[in-house]
């Protein structure tokens, strides 16, 4: 086929495509509340022309005998009244020759949701903007014509493998990370049907951020120390000996000069063992001072380094995907035995100040199976979306009620799950 018709994976999407399954479909949802009601006629045609500006989503993922490879596909994306739960399954034997992505609205809610293989929640994001922007023109025309589509970055740099771009042989041995250690998970029953149970959740950003410097934190680690003491108070008493073990998402692009909109990311993990009933501030600090170190330039360069050489050694390019797969799934297993939950912080939200009178906020979510936190924040709106497999929601009451014992403002909402 010709060389521009077909997309390699980068080494993230190709764990998603080994991993993936019906409850934990690898897919995530990013969307944007407007203030009126969507007009679907006009969200279709919004929708097809930022297929236009980003043209390695508009692909369908094929099997050879190595790698996956994403081929372009001539399927048309169109607009559907959402229908079914968020981040639904986006990849199987059904999707052959389909797209990887689906937009969505209700009422005054766009919705996207993305197979993660694709890119990570940065892609995503823009990628919403771009629908989003491409609709509000449509709908309020002439008022909106000095607003900017896109990045500008050029179509090379978007397309961009940035882990093979800034992989570097020599980059050192990463230390033993803390998510090896198998961490303790929360207990209870798991949602029958393969479903999940998602909650979204909204808090006044300023009252957040307020509390994370009285507690000398950063908002992300005071977030994490509250959710680890959510988890203790929810621990049976004989195993409050195992680490609390959080994984968190990093956007490689606050460390390297990179505009990709495909997958750029890797994962940093902050651990704890409870003495016994520590202190928020206590907490919050010891996890600010973990999440440092984690975060340094030099770990974080080692970290990606020692994932991208995995993938260049010869002998596991020349094993048949047949036989690589299982192993990948394998070992991405064995790293989630080491992880409690998941909290990912995509930072504020930002849009041109032309378009602030037509947009409310924005809400992410991810699909898992365990706990998963996706956070977000936008004018003073901070959002989390929340994604469980657990019936249980013990930990999730004691981590919204010590918030609101702290003086948080928490307004839910929740979906419905057949029991």
């Amino acid at each position: 086929m010709p060389k521009d018709t077909w997309y390699r994976m980068d080494n993230v999407a190709k764990v998603f495509l080994a991993s993936y399954n019906k409850r934990d479909t690898r897919s995530f949802r990013v969307s944007c509340t407007l203030k009126d009601e969507i007009e679907p006629e006009l969200l279709t045609i919004a929708v097809q022309q930022a297929a236009k500006e980003r043209p390695q989503y508009q692909v369908t993922i094929r099997r050879g005998l190595f790698w996956h490879y994403m081929e372009e596909s001539q399927a048309e994306p169109e607009a559907l009244e959402e229908s079914s739960r968020p981040c639904p399954s986006l990849y199987g034997p059904s999707f052959k020759g389909r797209l990887h992505y689906q937009v969505s609205f209700y009422y005054d809610r766009i919705n996207l949701d993305m197979f993660h293989a694709l890119c990570d929640g940065n892609g995503g994001l823009e990628f919403l903007n771009i629908i989003v922007i491409n609709y509000l023109k449509l709908r309020y025309p002439g008022k909106l014509n000095d607003v900017v589509v896109g990045t500008g970055a050029s179509m090379a740099h978007l397309e961009e493998d940035s882990f093979k771009q800034f992989y570097e042989k020599e980059g050192g041995v990463i230390p033993k990370s803390t998510a090896r250690k198998k961490a303790y998970h929360i207990k209870g029953l798991k949602l029958p049907y393969d479903q999940l149970q998602f909650f979204e959740v909204h808090m006044p950003a300023d009252r957040l951020l307020s509390l994370a410097r009285e507690n000398g934190a950063s908002l992300t680690s005071y977030l994490g120390a509250r959710l680890m003491q959510a988890v203790y108070d929810d621990m049976p008493f004989i195993q409050r000996n195992k680490p609390v073990t959080l994984s968190m998402p990093v956007n490689l692009r606050n460390f390297y000069p990179s505009f990709t909109s495909r997958n750029f990311f890797n994962s940093v993990y902050v651990s704890h063992v409870f003495k016994g009933k520590e202190e928020l501030s206590e907490l919050s600090r010891e996890f600010d001072r973990k999440l440092k170190e984690e975060l340094a330039p030099e770990v974080i360069g080692k970290r990606m380094n020692n994932y991208e050489k995995i993938e260049n050694l010869l002998f596991v390019r020349m094993v048949p995907l047949a036989l690589k797969n299982p192993v990948v799934n394998l070992f991405n297993k064995r790293e989630e035995k080491g992880i409690t939950a998941v909290i990912s912080n995509l930072g504020r939200l930002s849009v041109q100040e032309a378009l602030k009178p037509y947009i409310e906020t924005y809400a992410c979510f991810c699909s898992t199976n365990k706990l998963f936190l996706t956070c977000s924040s936008y004018e003073n709106d901070f959002v989390i979306g929340i994604s469980s497999v657990y019936r249980n929601t013990g930990v999730l009451k004691s981590f919204l009620s010590g918030l609101a014992k702290d003086g948080v403002a928490v307004t839910l909402y929740s979906t419905e799950v057949l029991a």
